[in-house]
């Protein structure tokens, strides 16, 4: 294990959303001031966008630290359900249970809290993660949510967090009424080459190394290239080159370290694709199944059908395969029909004999 070797204390490349690790990008910065201005000033409903592990749930629950001590909060991540499996969920959070409960009945609990909460002079926030995977149906269900207000405030702030297909939703002209509600929106953004080295350097800083440079700055280049910038690629990556230098001895990862676990971690290096050995003579397919001129028909019929004539070296890898994976179909069909007719004609001679 690296953590001894390199003198960390913790996992400086660990996989749960720690907010302690989380590094502030300029895009990052923006978004949570953004929400917390959002918040603080009751606009009601805010978004926050970003592709699979950009670290908006890291980002949420550091906004969510904020506000411990005047609010009361509910994180959401269960999206795949009904309106009244939300509700649920939702009272859940905030340690009600209502298995029982119809779905009227727990709209009229959550909106006794929310009474409960304002009368103390608390806030309520109510956090929808991977919201994209929500149904329209759901999503109103949010939107009614909201209606919860007083002639001076809005008793409920909700964020709705996702990947850009719940942009996509929210532009739908279905959800014109939810989307019009959406005072704030924000984006989190790749992180730069330069954002990259930062971000590796606070992070094994949280986790307590004091010493020099642990990765070399063409390394760090190469692996803000592969990994895209995106957060989760990057703690993925350090944590295999970390676990390689140490299996190798070396204090410094290097360019070479690099691009050896590139090498490793590379899923498209790996896949095999099986190409004809030569071209495939459909003529001569229909030669061999001339015993059965209805297969024969179908067999020249796909050659002149298929995307590339007669040449199948000309097709990709994979059409090659699905295309030969149909006429093996055909082939059974005909060498069933075969032994059939073989059957019927013993049949006939045995009768005779």
């Amino acid at each position: 294990m690296f953590l001894e070797y390199y003198g960390f204390r913790e996992q400086p490349f660990g996989v749960t959303p720690d907010p302690r690790f989380l590094y502030l990008s300029p895009a990052h910065r923006e978004a949570l001031a953004s929400l917390y201005y959002g918040i603080e000033s009751g606009r009601g409903f805010l978004a926050l966008i970003a592709k699979p592990g950009m670290g908006k749930t890291t980002l949420l629950f550091h906004l969510l630290e904020k506000f411990r001590h005047n609010a009361r909060t509910a994180f959401l991540f269960q999206t795949q359900c009904s309106s009244r499996e939300f509700m649920r969920f939702l009272l859940a959070e905030l340690g009600v249970e209502s298995y029982d409960q119809d779905f009227v009945r727990m709209h009229e609990e959550f909106n006794k809290m929310l009474l409960q909460e304002a009368r103390a002079g608390r806030r309520f926030i109510i956090v929808v993660d991977e919201a994209q995977n929500l149904d329209a149906s759901v999503l109103e269900t949010v939107r009614l949510l909201s209606d919860f207000e007083t002639p001076r405030a809005k008793l409920l702030q909700i964020i709705l967090a996702g990947q850009p297909e719940l942009a996509d939703k929210l532009a739908s002209r279905h959800l014109a009424q939810l989307r019009q509600r959406v005072s704030l929106l924000n984006r989190l953004t790749p992180l730069s080459v330069d954002e990259v080295r930062r971000y590796v350097e606070h992070r094994i800083r949280v986790a307590g190394y004091s010493g020099p440079n642990i990765f070399a700055q063409d390394a760090l280049v190469a692996i803000a290239r592969f990994t895209e910038g995106i957060p989760r690629n990057i703690n993925n990556f350090c944590f295999n080159v970390l676990s390689l230098s140490c299996a190798t001895r070396q204090k410094v990862v290097n360019l070479a370290l690099v691009e050896e676990v590139i090498s490793d971690l590379d899923i498209s290096q790996h896949v095999t694709e099986v190409a004809p050995s030569r071209p495939y003579d459909f003529e001569e397919l229909a030669t061999m199944m001339a015993g059965n001129p209805s297969q024969a028909r179908m067999a020249t019929a796909g050659a002149s059908s298929s995307p590339a004539g007669n040449h199948m070296d000309s097709l990709s890898p994979a059409e090659a395969r699905a295309y030969m994976q149909q006429l093996s179909g055909q082939l059974k069909d005909w060498q069933q029909n075969l032994d059939r007719g073989g059957a019927r004609r013993t049949s006939v001679r045995g009768k005779h004999e």
